[in-house]
């Protein structure tokens, strides 16, 4: 069962928030909210809202929010 990554990266490509879980449609909804959340000034700036998957929680970065 894949598990679904939702990050958002600053403009030097640090992780500033990052959300996980199990439900697709859950995940895809949290990567709209990033998207819709970021400015017009920090996408200029930069900014990512990417939406990935991974197979294990091993792979989901140590300080996201993981929602099961």
């Amino acid at each position: 069962m894949p598990i679904w990554v939702n990050e958002q990266f600053d403009p030097s490509g640090i992780l500033y928030s990052c959300i996980a879980c199990c439900d697709q449609a859950q995940a895809q909804d949290c990567h709209q909210t990033f998207k819709d959340n970021l400015s017009e000034d920090q996408k200029a700036a930069g900014w990512v809202a990417r939406l990935r998957t991974v197979e294990s929680w091993d792979e989901v970065p140590a300080n996201a929010l993981k929602l099961d």
